[in-house]
């Protein structure tokens, strides 16, 4: 599959010219299909530090003016991995949250639980602080933040922020997979020098859920003849800057082997377009990472998946844009289901 280029637009002219689409109809949580194009919104690792903070209402208002964008994805961390994990920022962030005007779908970040154990973040428990993310963001499930869109979900598992719907014959599926090695780093502000046994539960927990609503995904997608699955998650498990690290020791990134293993599985039965969209670490890419060739591939030990395109949004410092994707409607021609590129907010 060829990697796509960019263009960045202003997000007025992108409502002017994508304004036909505005009057799509919702989207659904289950089979429910159009053969109209639509877009939708990405952004992640975002708002970071105060000057952030303070400008993050302005880009929801940019990402707001984008009335053509049928919902929107934060793909985890509201917050930097040096600020407190107080109850208050979390209620600040879910009022701001509140202001979307579109469909608003959130999956946790690192930086706003698994890292909370660091002294400057507050030392707390970072499940109490799961817990809590559920608690304040995560209070109806099955429905999304901002406007309402009715998603599934994995309430019944205890992971209401794993949801997965479907529009115009393609499957979206956003799952809780995490930074700092999926949460199996030490919780060294708390004194441990390796996981705890509580820890090493709810990353099994954890995990064995993602993996189930990965699978449900594409038999879904299979059964429906849909026409390509997007995944989402926190955690960038292609970390370019943590390659030679997983090239020297596999096992910095163990927490993502089993994720990795079924996400390859599943594209290469599916043998349709698969998109990986996630935040993480910081800087716009757009690469194949499990294609034949690729350094990742010996690290995780599986075979290739040429089918999987990875986008990875700009965040921290470089969060100055949203990455507005289009999926094309039913008729195209194009073997390319989906297309994207960055619009820059406007301050």
């Amino acid at each position: 599959m060829p990697s796509k280029t960019f263009k960045t637009t202003t997000a007025a002219a992108a409502v002017l010219a994508l304004g036909l689409l505005a009057s799509q109809p919702a989207i659904a949580a289950d089979n429910t299909s159009y053969s109209e194009a639509f877009t939708f919104g990405v952004i992640g690792d975002i708002p970071y530090g105060a000057a952030e903070i303070a400008k993050f209402p302005s880009r929801i208002q940019d990402i707001n003016a984008d009335g053509a964008l049928k919902f929107v994805t934060h793909v985890g961390d509201i917050k930097n991995g040096s600020s407190v994990c107080s109850d208050e920022y979390f209620a600040n962030i879910r009022s701001q949250f509140d202001t979307f005007e579109h469909p608003l779908v959130f999956t946790p970040g690192d930086n706003e639980w698994v890292d909370c154990h660091r002294t400057n973040n507050g030392a707390y428990n970072p499940l109490e602080r799961l817990d809590k993310l559920r608690e304040v963001f995560f209070d109806e499930p099955g429905k999304t933040l901002g406007a309402t869109m009715p998603v599934k979900t994995q309430e019944n598992l205890g992971l209401p922020e794993n949801v997965r719907f479907t529009q115009n014959r393609v499957a979206f599926s956003v799952v809780n997979v995490q930074g700092s090695n999926n949460s199996l780093l030490p919780w060294s502000g708390l004194g441990e020098t390796t996981p705890t046994p509580e820890q090493l539960a709810e990353v099994e927990h954890r995990t064995d859920a993602v993996l189930d609503q990965i699978r449900d995904t594409f038999s879904d997608a299979e059964r429906r003849n849909d026409r390509a699955v997007v995944l989402m998650t926190q955690a960038d498990m292609f970390d370019p800057s943590l390659l030679a690290a997983a090239t020297a020791n596999p096992e910095t990134v163990s927490g993502f082997r089993e994720i990795v293993a079924a996400i390859i599985e599943e594209t290469n039965s599916f043998d349709r377009p698969v998109y990986l969209i996630n935040g993480d670490s910081h800087v716009f890419a757009e690469n194949q990472p499990l294609a034949e060739g690729s350094p990742w591939l010996e690290v995780y030990g599986q075979p290739a998946a040429d089918d999987l395109q990875r986008i990875t949004v700009d965040g921290s410092a470089n969060a100055t844009n949203y990455v507005r994707f289009t999926v094309a409607g039913n008729s195209s021609d194009s073997d390319d289901v989906l297309s994207w590129e960055k619009v820059p907010f406007s301050q």
